[in-house]
């Protein structure tokens, strides 16, 4: 069975910013959908465009990070693998879900820069809420600019298992 790839932006971005057209160019067959409105009117849409699909390997960017991690707490056997960018994990949408784990492969990247999410933050809460963790710290912003282009991003797509925590 083939993978199911999907691009979650950020709350300011759309699915036609930066990240969304590198995506587009790059993995012609990445679900990218556009995300408006509050929280609530985002999940529902979210998991409309899901519904029926599995073999997810999403990734999701600051507000879109928040998005795939709270989706997939409610939905792990239908996602394989979670890549999240300086993802928002500590707003409060997130807080139901710090009493669960998730045991799939999760790789997040943030920047040791971001002045919007604090990624210290991110990290305490992502060591408690994902057993299968690998965690890079870079120098880099929120928008991980400088980080994202450069991410092999061929491999990350694909499958794999992920056997230890890895906390750069």
């Amino acid at each position: 069975m083939e993978n199911t790839l999907v691009f979650i932006h950020g709350l300011e971005s759309t699915a036609q910013g930066t990240k969304g057209q590198f995506f587009h160019q790059n993995f012609p067959r990445m679900i990218i959908e556009d995300f408006t409105g509050d929280f609530s009117s985002r999940m529902h849409k979210l998991v409309d465009v899901l519904a029926g699909k599995t073999a997810l390997i999403i990734v999701g960017s600051s507000y879109g990070g928040l998005m795939a991690a709270n989706y997939t707490m409610e939905n792990e056997s239908r996602v394989k693998k979670l890549i999240l960018l300086a993802p928002a994990l500590h707003l409060p949408e997130f807080t139901p879900y710090t009493h669960k784990q998730l045991h799939l492969p999760v790789i997040i990247y943030h920047g040791t820069n971001d002045n919007i999410v604090n990624p210290y933050l991110v990290k305490d809460i992502a060591l408690k809420s994902f057993i299968n963790l690998e965690h890079h710290f870079v120098d880099d912003d929120h928008s991980l600019h400088k980080t994202f282009p450069i991410l092999e991003w061929q491999r990350l797509l694909k499958e794999d298992r992920l056997n230890t925590r890895t906390n750069a």
